[in-house]
């Protein structure tokens, strides 16, 4: 199965600049763009992203982050990408700036699916030439070109 995340992210799920300043922030505005996009309580998003920060920060590194929840509602997996304008800590492992992040909610009984979405949105971003292509993209449909393309070092 080819790598792209096109099944998650839909073209108008993505941010290519935005400006935030710290972690809260940038997660105050991705959940108020997904509920948006899926119709879904924004306040439902945000505590669900914040209790997931709790247990430990969703940066995984190289300026990544994959902030991930479950909402009882959802009726399929989503995917928001946004580029920040320039990195924030995000209380990463490796200390490093995040200017990278995928949201990604999942409906509650999607158990399996949501792991694999995650692993797979892990993979691709952590891939140094996607995450140079993303990083040098500066608008939506180029960082969409990047998260459609099949990584080829990801071949699970």
């Amino acid at each position: 199965m080819s790598m792209t995340l096109t099944d998650l992210v839909v073209p108008n799920a993505i941010v290519p600049a935005l400006k935030v300043n710290n972690k809260k922030q940038a997660i105050q505005e991705l959940a108020a763009r997904a509920a948006e996009l899926t119709g879904q309580n924004e306040r439902a998003i945000l505590e669900i992203l914040l209790q997931r920060e709790k247990l430990g920060s969703t940066a995984v590194g190289n300026g990544v982050a994959i902030p991930h929840g479950k909402l009882a509602k959802l009726g399929r997996l989503f995917g928001l990408f946004a580029r920040l304008e320039r990195g924030i800590d995000f209380e990463a492992l490796d200390g490093q700036p995040v200017d990278l992040i995928f949201l990604l909610l999942a409906p509650e009984a999607a158990g399996a699916d949501h792991l694999k979405a995650l692993a797979r949105v892990a993979r691709l971003l952590r891939d140094p030439e996607v995450a140079r292509k993303l990083r040098d993209s500066r608008d939506a449909d180029a960082l969409y070109a990047v998260l459609a393309m099949p990584a080829a070092s990801s071949a699970a």
